[in-house]
């Protein structure tokens, strides 16, 4: 498939499959055996990990003290762009304000009055949000937005890498900005990584010191020119990785060259939650790197178990009709407090991936929200999400 031309601009902080909906009832099955063997304590554990980072990025299953949205604004792409993708925000703010605050970067005070009005309309209760005003280029949180860890002292911080526009895509110097711009205003310390360049998409993390990234979207010289893969790693591994399973990927097949979140994650310490080899290779994934992704093993040398989601049945159809050559992935879902947001392109499959999510969250709510009309410029649910972890001080 020839993926999205911008697939998630913003795709760090830590899924598809399918031809058909009877081959979707089949790959059901399967999942929930996966998920009943995880919860029953059947998959095998893997050993408590040896090495501690100085600092640590909290698994975004963990209790959330909120979640980071760039709101949708007509001055970079026009009023059309915003009237178009607006529904998907105020969606996920209505979903998201039941269990946690929702920080909205607005681009300036008359953006934020009214972006507060426009919520206030829709009845989403008001004392959970609130506005930060620093002027984005764009939406994508997941890549530009503040990336929060903790020291060794338990204190939260900002982690900074570098945003360079996707490897000198775009001229995106708002969004190269908004991290220092937002932790002043917050009062959190910032950790200088921007010599570093890494988008929040382009790295997942199981919590046990394994790191899953692409080279094409992180060793590429169009953002680390001066930077060997031993350096990069040694950055990351502050993070506590050891183990670095690093795909080849696809440089320049869309503009994120081949963010890892659009197509693999991990559901926890022991699982990987991604695609079947035939939808890998219709995302676009080379085959070594399916054959890696799908034989992978974690930082004690276990094997990794895998849950697969579908694609959507069909390419992706947009409310005008006019139809995108590609289907969507499922996996690119975000996971909140009480609620599990995921990406939904009114096709058949939208209930089936639902519902095999719902089976991996029991304990949250899975809400559907349509994204064609952002998908159609590259992102999804995951992509426009930044979650900040609790204080714990």
């Amino acid at each position: 498939m020839q993926k999205i031309a911008y697939l998630c601009l913003s795709a760090v902080l830590s899924t598809s499959v399918i031809g058909g909906c009877s081959q979707g009832k089949g790959i059901e099955k399967v999942q929930a055996k996966e998920v009943e063997k995880t919860q029953s304590g059947e998959v095998k554990k893997v050993e408590a990990q040896k090495k501690v980072g100085k600092y640590t990025m909290p698994d975004e299953k963990g209790k959330h003290e909120g979640t980071w949205l760039q709101w949708p604004h007509e001055f970079t792409y026009g009023k059309g762009y915003q009237r178009e993708v607006e529904p998907i925000w105020v969606e996920m703010t209505q979903a998201l304000s039941a269990g946690e605050k929702v920080h909205i970067v607005a681009y300036d005070e008359e953006e934020k009055e009214r972006i507060l009005e426009l919520l206030t309309y829709e009845g989403v209760n008001m004392g959970q949000i609130d506005f930060f005003i620093s002027p984005t280029d764009d939406v994508w949180a997941r890549d530009t937005g503040p990336i929060f860890v903790y020291d060794q002292d338990k204190n939260l911080k900002i982690l900074e890498p570098g945003f360079n526009g996707w490897g000198k895509k775009t001229p995106y110097k708002k969004d190269a900005l908004l991290r220092e711009n937002l932790s002043k205003q917050l009062g959190v310390e910032r950790i200088d990584w921007r010599k570093f360049v890494l988008e929040g998409g382009a790295m997942e993390l199981d919590g046990n010191g394994s790191a899953l990234l692409t080279r094409s979207a992180v060793t590429n010289k169009n953002r680390n020119a001066k930077l060997s893969e031993k350096d990069i790693e040694t950055y990351i591994s502050e993070l506590g990785v050891t183990n670095f399973i690093w795909l080849d990927g696809v440089p320049n097949l869309e503009i994120t060259d081949f963010h890892i979140d659009g197509f693999a994650k991990f559901y926890d310490r022991s699982t990987i939650i991604t695609l079947n080899k035939k939808d890998l290779a219709e995302w676009g994934t080379p085959d070594k790197d399916i054959n890696k992704l799908l034989q992978a093993k974690d930082a004690a040398g276990n094997k990794y178990k895998y849950v697969y989601l579908p694609l959507s049945k069909n390419n992706v159809t947009l409310e005008s009709g006019k139809q995108l050559d590609y289907k969507g992935s499922y996996i690119n879902y975000y996971i909140a407090n009480g609620v599990v947001l995921v990406p939904n392109y009114n096709d058949p499959n939208d209930k089936i991936a639902n519902e095999m999510i719902q089976k991996l969250y029991p304990d949250r709510k899975v809400v559907g929200i349509d994204v064609r009309e952002l998908y159609k410029n590259g992102g999804m649910i995951h992509c426009v999400t930044q979650q900040q972890p609790i204080n714990l001080k």
